[in-house]
């Protein structure tokens, strides 16, 4: 066979099949469909158990059982999604309503997880089969090939009830998030019950029915204001709120008993509301919690914070709602795939999908049961002229030969080959016409059916038939009758599984706590030459001068509100708070000042620490590696900006040092060459921090500046170089831009 070659863009087939993967994820897996709110996994398995017959007034079957049936058949995606979704449909603190009754370990509120799926069972709920699994046999939705194609699947179940809404949904697909919150039952059922008799319906009105989320953790929602729009665009945020009591303790004491939690408290996170509350005490954001307890169980959440004697226990509520998951946010994005593709909908947009889906199940259940009856009337009609002309049939089956005869002559009158017992008799069966269904109903009847009762039953039946017919015409040809079947089921619903509301709604001021800053107390900045920094008391400092000394590179005093600058070899000057360097032990090593500046990169070092509230009185003296000098007014490096530009410098330059200088001081310029060259500060020009400043000591072929020493009145420095002793105030005092004393 001759190769084929196609020749196509990269880039397009690329993109095709990624958006190919995008939408099957999005479609077969992530998003919940909105007729029945149910994901392809959550679907499969729930028609799964009832394929199997696992039903609510049936034994528990094993879920290992459950999860093997529904892979083989009909979701090979691996056994821990199919018991995953099998897990959460059987918790009620994560369903409004739970579809799966679960026997065994299913996991807790608190975050433990579900026993292995050999040691649990589960059946359906009565509102699954009810509500969710009914009619499937009566042609009410579509069914396609399941992947192998040797089983048929329901593409969505004809869910009685708005599951969307009423279980809520969470999924991650390809770029794209759902997070739907779950409601009450019963509202969302009168709602669908108001909209289905008056479409023209207000947002407005539809939220008297629908008055917000319904969590089965409670808790309160504290933005009701708020709902209106995120109902409306399908999207926003909820501040939800636990549920808290003030319980008197022994003693005059006080405690905070959380009976209901935020829903995106569940699992893990409350232990992390417990350490959030511990934290608070060890930071000293309050010190009137005593103790914090969880004593939850089976009966529900109790979670005790007990308070000191005397401690305001609506201040200490406010600071939790502020500072844990207390009080938290439900993010909204109301996504679901409607007509086979992902979309944002609004509250009303999910009711009005929901009803026209109603109709169009009821349409088809009643369609099936229109015909079956039709054909049962077309039965009963033939049986009962049968029964008129029972005498003659009878005739006519002694006298034929075959089945076929028989049949021949009660549907199209034919009588040729069968004896009669007279002209009269063949010429009446000439006449007969039974339809090809009528004839095989009065050649399967039984000889009992003639007794009198039996036909008076029959006419009882047709009749029944009759009237059965004309109910499903009208429903079907009617809007209102049909409308009022679907309402009518809805109320029995409503009446058999709807629970009272358990969040409550209400519009909360926001929480505003005015925290009081730590007051400042004065400590020593130490800084090590590998440039791991900390603060110590000055008590400590005193007992420990000397060794803080010898082994620190910078040592001054600061207070614990203060800022430090930090320049360094690049130009860039770094603030830092004291309050982010740890106070501690003298022998503790400290926090690397990288962790505590944005430096550009490893090598970037400092080249100046020093207090920032001291610079506004001084003067500085920048010296680079070429040689180049100025002063600067400390008061332009006081700024508010973390990071900024404290001087600029030429290509391959660095900073050396930036050092106090007085118009009284001298200075010493120290170069690797070994030469000195000795100035008067007060002939070095001020600069703004933005200059490179000006030539200081004219330098030799690869010969840089490596030092600065600076000269007060009535010092005597000195300097050694090898085994030679220079006393620098002793050095001839040299101008600007000229090359300085060799030293040999």
């Amino acid at each position: 066979m001759e190769e084929q070659i196609i020749r196509t863009e990269y880039s397009e087939i690329m993109q095709k099949s990624y958006i190919d993967y995008a939408m099957s994820v999005i479609v077969s897996r992530a998003l919940p469909d909105v007729r029945d709110g149910l994901k392809p996994v959550q679907r499969r398995t729930l028609y799964d158990m009832h394929e199997l017959g696992i039903r609510y007034d049936r034994p528990y079957r094993k879920s290992a059982r459950i999860v093997g049936d529904t892979m083989g058949k009909y979701h090979p995606h691996g056994d821990s999604s199919i018991y995953g979704a099998l897990v959460v449909m059987a918790q009620d603190f994560k369903m409004g309503m739970p579809l799966v009754d679960g026997h065994g370990n299913f996991g807790s509120i608190e975050g433990d997880g579900a026993a292995a799926m050999r040691y649990t069972e589960a059946r359906l709920m009565k509102l699954t089969q009810d509500a969710f699994l009914q009619d499937l046999d009566k042609n009410v939705v579509d069914f396609q090939p399941n992947f192998d194609e040797t089983e048929k699947e329901p593409e969505v179940l004809p869910a009685r009830v708005p599951n969307l809404l009423v279980n809520g949904s969470e999924g991650i697909a390809v770029g794209m998030v759902t997070s739907i919150p779950p409601h009450n039952l019963g509202e969302v059922l009168d709602a669908v019950i108001a909209l289905i008799r008056d479409g023209r319906m207000s947002d407005a009105d539809l939220l008297k029915y629908i008055k917000g989320p319904d969590f089965p953790t409670g808790g309160i929602v504290v933005n009701q204001k708020d709902l209106a729009d995120i109902y409306a665009t399908g999207s926003g945020k909820i501040r939800i709120r636990g549920k808290v009591e003030i319980e008197k303790m022994k003693g005059g004491k006080e405690c905070l008993v959380i009976r209901e939690i935020p829903y995106t408290m569940l699992g893990a996170n409350i232990g992390k509301f417990l350490n959030d509350v511990a934290a608070l005490v060890e930071t000293k954001k309050t010190t009137d919690i005593t103790d914090i307890s969880n004593q939850s169980s089976k009966e529900g959440i109790r979670i005790v914070i007990e308070l000191r004697k005397g401690a305001d226990p609506n201040q200490i509520l406010n600071l939790l709602y502020k500072k844990t998951r207390l009080e938290d946010t439900f993010g909204v994005n109301m996504l679901a795939v409607a007509d086979g593709r992902p979309e944002t909908l609004s509250l009303r947009r999910i009711l009005e999908y929901h009803i026209d889906f109603q109709f169009e199940i009821t349409t088809r259940k009643y369609q099936v049961m229109l015909e079956k009856e039709l054909k049962k009337k077309e039965v009963q009609e033939g049986l009962i002229r049968a029964c008129d002309c029972i005498d003659l049939i009878i005739e006519i089956l002694r006298g034929s030969r075959s089945q076929k005869q028989v049949k021949d002559c009660l549907v199209h009158g034919i009588t040729e080959g069968i004896r009669f017992k007279s002209a009269k008799s063949q010429k009446q069966a000439a006449k007969l016409n039974f339809t090809e269904t009528q004839a095989d109903a009065i050649l399967e009847m039984r000889l009992y059916k003639l007794i009198g009762l039996e036909i008076e039953a029959l006419l009882a039946e047709h009749k029944k038939t009759l009237d059965n017919i004309a109910v499903y015409s009208d429903i079907l040809n009617n809007y209102d009758s049909m409308a009022n079947v679907i309402i009518q089921d809805l109320k029995r619903m409503k009446k058999e599984f709807a629970l009272p509301r358990r969040t409550a709604l209400e519009n909360a001021e926001e929480i505003v706590i005015e925290e009081q800053a730590p007051q400042a107390v004065p400590a020593v900045f130490l800084m090590d030459r590998f440039g791991y920094a900390r603060m110590i008391d000055p008590a400590v400092y005193e007992k420990n001068r000397q060794a803080a000394d010898e082994q620190n590179r910078y040592v001054f005093p600061v207070m614990t509100d203060s800022k430090v600058s930090i320049i360094t070899d690049t130009g860039r000057q770094h603030l830092i708070r004291m309050s982010d360097v740890p106070l501690g032990k003298f022998r503790e090593k400290g926090t690397p000042i990288d962790n505590l500046c944005n430096f550009e990169s490893e090598k970037e070092r400092p080249a100046a620490v020093m207090p920032l509230e001291k610079l506004e009185q001084k003067n500085l003296l920048f010296v680079t590696a070429q040689g180049m000098i100025k002063r600067v007014e400390g008061s332009e490096l006081v700024v508010t900006r973390r990071t900024i530009a404290a001087t600029s410098l030429n290509e391959g330059d660095e900073l050396i040092a930036v050092t106090e200088a007085a118009d009284e001081d001298q200075i010493v310029l120290q170069t690797r060459g070994g030469y000195l060259l000795r100035l008067n500060v007060s002939e070095i020009p001020f600069k703004k921090k933005a200059a490179a400043g000006v030539r200081g000591i004219r330098l030799g072929k690869e010969d840089f500046v490596c030092d600065v020493h600076r000269i007060r009145p009535g010092e005597a420095p000195s300097l050694t170089l090898g085994e030679k002793t220079i006393a620098l105030n002793r050095l001839k005092i040299g101008t600007r831009d000229t090359r300085g004393t060799k030293q040999k």
